[in-house]
C-alpha cells in the first residue's frame, strides 16, 4: 500500500494519476519542474497522470512522491495507519478545446465572456459584438504569471477569512454605529462609521412626511492593500442590514470618486440636491479636480 499525505497520501484504491496531480498542486510544481526534481522524463510523468501507464515502476512513483515533498510508506491489511488524502485538483474535470486537462498547479476558471479571459480583456474585446471576436473564447483560462496568481489566491483567502462585526460598548454612544473588518489574526483592515440623526433638524421644524430617524454615513475606510476585494461593500451591507432591523430605512452619505461607485453598488442613489464640494489650498495653485 502506498500512502502520501500532507506528508502522506494513500493511493490504494485511488487513481495514481489523480494523486500525483493533487500532490504536485500541493507542492506548487509544474509537470516539468516535478520531472526535473525527480529525475523522471516529463513524458513519463504525463503518461502516469493521464492514466496511460497502468502499472508504473515503484521506483519511479517513489521518486515523484519524494520530489513533491511527500513520503512513501507501507501498511498491511491488519495494520493500516491513519491517512489524510490530498485535496483534489479543483478543476480536474475541465478540459481545453483539444480535450486536455489544464495544468494542475495553476488556478483555472471558466470563461463566459471576454472579461474572463485576460488576453481578450486587455485587448478590449468586450467592446465588440460576439460575431466580431478575433478568436473563439476558450472554455477556461489560467494565469501563468505566478505573482498575479499568488495575488489572486491571497485575495480569495482574504475574502474567505475576513469577518465583519459591529463594535459596541460603553465608550460608544448609542447613536453611533461602528463596524470593522478583521482578519483571523485580529488585524483590522477596514472600518465604517455612521450615526443616527433626525431628518427634522435639517429644516428646523417638524415634518410629518419625514421618518423619525435616518442614518448618516460618516465614512468607509479600507486598508489600501486590501481594497477591491469587496470588503467596503460588506461593511455597508452589514450597516444596511442592521439599520433595517432597527426600523431605520433611510441613509444619507456624501462621497466622491470610488466611494460613489461603492455606494451605488450597495443600493444608494444620487440625490438631485447636494452640498457644494469646496476645497481650500495654497493661493495660486490650480485644482484640476
Amino acid at each position: 500500500m502506498t500512502e502520501v499525505t500532507d506528508r502522506t497520501v494513500e493511493t490504494a484504491g485511488a487513481d495514481l494519476g489523480e494523486v500525483i496531480r493533487a500532490l504536485r498542486r500541493q507542492a506548487d510544481l509544474s509537470q516539468r519542474q516535478l520531472a526535473e526534481r525527480a529525475g523522471v522524463p516529463q513524458p513519463t510523468l504525463a503518461r502516469i497522470e493521464s492514466g496511460r501507464v497502468a502499472d508504473p515502476r515503484f521506483r519511479t512513483v517513489e521518486r515523484l512522491v519524494r520530489a513533491a515533498r511527500g513520503e512513501v510508506a507501507f501498511g498491511t491489511p491488519t495494520v493500516t495507519p491513519a491517512v489524510i488524502e490530498p485535496t483534489p485538483v479543483p478543476h480536474d474535470d475541465m478540459r481545453d478545446m483539444a480535450g486536455r486537462r489544464y495544468p494542475a498547479h495553476l488556478d483555472v476558471w471558466p470563461v463566459y465572456e471576454p472579461r474572463d479571459w485576460p488576453g481578450a480583456w486587455w485587448a478590449a474585446w468586450y467592446r465588440l459584438p460576439p460575431e466580431r471576436y478575433p478568436l473563439p473564447l476558450p472554455p477556461a483560462a489560467y494565469e501563468l504569471n505566478r505573482r498575479y496568481r499568488d495575488n489572486r489566491r491571497w485575495g480569495e483567502e482574504i475574502r474567505r477569512t475576513a469577518q465583519v462585526r459591529r463594535v459596541v460598548g460603553p465608550d460608544l454612544p448609542s447613536v453611533c454605529w461602528r463596524y470593522v473588518v478583521e482578519l483571523p489574526d485580529g488585524q483590522l483592515v477596514g472600518e465604517l462609521r455612521a450615526h443616527e440623526r433626525s431628518p427634522h433638524l435639517e429644516h428646523g421644524e417638524w415634518d410629518p412626511a419625514l421618518p423619525e430617524r435616518e442614518m448618516a454615513l460618516d465614512g468607509v475606510l479600507v486598508d489600501p492593500r486590501h481594497r477591491r476585494l469587496g470588503l467596503g461593500r460588506r461593511l455597508v451591507t452589514a450597516l444596511v442590514t442592521d439599520m433595517r432591523e432597527a426600523g431605520i430605512d433611510d441613509a444619507a452619505a456624501i462621497a466622491e470618486d470610488a466611494g460613489i461607485e461603492l455606494l451605488l453598488a450597495c443600493g444608494f442613489e444620487i440625490e438631485a440636491r447636494r452640498p457644494a464640494a469646496l476645497r481650500l489650498g495654497r493661493p495660486g495653485r490650480l485644482s484640476y479636480r
